[in-house]
């Protein structure tokens, strides 16, 4: 009977600890190299609370982990960090973050540079790294979902206007859990 419990115990911790293959944004890029497959980004700050819902609520769910895990190269970046950036032949860094700040801090440059000005964002690149879209906020896994399979089967190159997007979102099939 112990060993059932056990077994019980360790299966649940299993998949618990089930997460997103988070790596950084340099990483994702030597690893287009050698296998091309989209990057997902998940722009955050710190102090933001939609962020963290993010993290605890849309990213914790299996079918969209799976399908990320599965088909983007997965990166965090802190907006307002001091990770060093090189993209498209320029280095971008943070120069006015403040060590000694609590809660909001300077904007990195390459979060500029994406023209990110909230958080969340998810950025979406193509296979050469190339910027695709952004999608701005706290999105529940069902409502990304979309989004995501639109990336990865490129749909979007067949929209014209903003209501080609909606249409799409619309009509789309959803398949991820919604828990």
């Amino acid at each position: 009977m112990k060993n059932i419990y056990l077994l019980i115990i360790l299966i649940s911790f299993g998949l618990q600890a089930q997460e997103i293959n988070w790596i950084s944004f340099p990483e994702a890029l030597e690893a287009q190299k050698k296998e091309p497959k989209k990057i997902f980004m998940d722009v955050y700050a710190n102090w933001c609370g939609p962020c963290k819902l993010l993290d605890k609520y849309t990213f914790s769910n299996k079918d969209l982990i799976d399908y990320v895990n599965e088909n983007f190269y997965a990166v965090k970046f802190n907006g307002e960090g001091i990770e060093e950036i090189y993209f498209y032949d320029r280095v971008f860094n943070n120069p006015k973050y403040d060590p000694k700040r609590k809660g909001k801090n300077s904007s990195h440059e390459f979060t500029q540079f994406l023209g990110i000005s909230a958080y969340p964002t998810m950025v979406f690149f193509d296979e050469n790294g190339g910027p695709i879209m952004p999608v701005v906020g706290y999105y529940k896994p069902q409502e990304l979902e979309p989004y995501l399979k639109m990336i990865v089967k490129e749909d979007y190159n067949y929209f014209s206007s903003p209501q080609d997007m909606r249409k799409y979102i619309n009509e789309f099939i959803f398949n991820f859990s919604d828990l």
